[in-house]
């Protein structure tokens, strides 16, 4: 589903022509925004798992009503077409012999939550049936779902290729240079699959495989939409490009994406790592430590801080290392015996303070470790509590004998002085109380 969300995205600014037909563009900017795929991408994953998985083709029908409604009304901007609008809207929707392309881009979920392809396909049919009840808008559906499921279950593009054209009959044997010779803006089934095929099939990664959709002209939203679907399920996606779909879709549709997560079992709770989701800020950071173009560097820059708080944000921790002042922690506790999980009762107060680190000039920071494995790289005091990234870094603002904070000094460290966390810390407030404002402002 993040497949089809970010290709959505990144294809957003360049529908209409408004490319040059080329592969070589800036990835995302500032004006690359979710449109219609995304919502009715997160209405039908939304759908699909209120359903149920083993719901039955009449009971998808009526989730996928209820919610692409849902969704619809609460976004009705988002660029949908005429007659779906009035669907989104009706009292009665009924379904219109549709053949257009929205059929497919807003199906991934499909692919990902069943355990067979029949399975998959009879799933795919109702989400189409509901609006897309055209032979052509059903099959366009099935296909992309079948195309995911078989990817992520290990299939060769071989295999994907000869099943498509043996059970779907698309012909996708144009190469991409001459999809671009008579490309037109054309929003059916029968004219994208053919495309976002031959870019999945062409494609050696995500980003190959939506740079190649994009390139088509036409309806690229759409066409990146579908064949990033695919691809994330074939390549899955770097950490980055997760996290900048994260960032870039609304709050409500980023719980949708994650409770799809939770249903999938991508994440155990139970036994779920408590920095895992720092991540991407660690991605970002060695992105943007890496990057020797000067402008790519600063935009890097500038998508490490919007990631730290957006980390923040979700009130992110990370392993911070303290030391036992006035070494008490040792005292009566028989460390030959006991186990993990023990509890001990200390015979005095513990003072703890967080552990500090010295530069070759003698200056004072105070480390900022993003997960247990950068932790580990070195050696830190032995008392190791989860501390919030935003009390790290105003502990190392506020400290009289810091110069300010190290991320990760053991790995590809990075120091953020006082004047630059002190104007991090002070914007990232300012936006947090104008959110809160919005918010409350929202549910009056």
């Amino acid at each position: 589903m993040y497949g089809a969300i970010l290709g959505d995205i990144i294809g957003s600014r360049f529908e209409f022509d408004r490319g040059g037909l080329t592969k070589d563009f800036d990835l995302l900017t500032a004006e690359d925004m979710w449109t219609d795929d995304t919502v009715m991408t997160v209405a039908v994953a939304e759908a699909l798992m209120d359903a149920g998985k083993d719901a039955g083709a009449t009971e998808i029908e009526a989730a996928c009503i209820r919610s692409m409604q849902k969704w619809g009304q609460r976004y009705p901007d988002a660029g949908y077409g005429a007659r779906f609008i009035y669907w989104v809207i009706s009292a009665d929707p009924r379904p219109y012999g549709s053949y257009g392309n929205g059929s497919a881009m807003r199906v991934s979920a499909a692919g990902w939550l069943y355990d067979s392809i029949e399975k998959t396909r009879e799933a795919a049919r109702a989400t189409a049936s509901v609006s897309h009840d055209h032979p052509e808008g059903i099959k366009g559906a099935e296909c992309t779902a079948a195309v995911i499921f078989m990817s992520r279950t290990g299939a060769t593009k071989e295999e994907i290729a000869d099943y498509v054209i043996k059970e779907f009959g698309y012909d996708f044997s144009e190469s991409l240079k001459e999809m671009r010779a008579r490309h037109e803006h054309v929003e059916t089934c029968q004219d994208s699959l053919p495309k976002a095929l031959r870019s999945f099939m062409d494609g050696e990664s995500y980003e190959d495989v939506v740079r190649n959709a994009v390139s088509l002209g036409g309806d690229t939203d759409t066409l990146a939409a579908i064949a990033g679907a695919m691809a994330e399920a074939f390549y899955d996606m770097p950490l980055m490009l997760k996290s900048e779909c994260r960032m870039r879709v609304e709050d409500d549709m980023l719980e949708v994406m994650k409770r799809f997560d939770d249903f999938l079992g991508r994440q155990s709770e139970e036994n779920k790592d408590p920095y895992a989701d720092n991540a991407p800020l660690g991605a970002a950071l060695k992105l943007f430590l890496n990057e020797e173009d000067e402008k790519k560097r600063v935009n890097d820059f500038f998508t490490f801080l919007n990631i730290m708080a957006k980390r923040i944000s979700e009130d992110a921790v990370v392993p911070m290392p303290f030391v036992d002042v006035n070494n008490v922690l040792m005292e009566g506790i028989d460390i030959d015996h006991v186990m993990a999980g023990d509890t001990v009762e200390l015979q005095k107060d513990v003072r703890l303070r967080m552990d500090t680190m010295t530069d070759g000039e003698g200056n004072l920071w105070l480390p900022l470790f993003l997960n247990d494995s950068e932790r580990n790289k070195g050696q830190t005091a032995n008392v190791i509590m989860p501390v919030s990234i935003l009390d790290v870094l105003k502990s190392g603002l506020h400290g009289e004998d810091l110069k300010g904070v190290v991320i990760n000094p053991f790995g590809s460290a990075f120091t953020m002085t006082k004047d630059l966390l002190g104007k991090f810390i002070q914007d990232y407030e300012s936006w947090a109380e104008r959110k809160e404002t919005e918010s409350h402002g929202t549910t009056e």
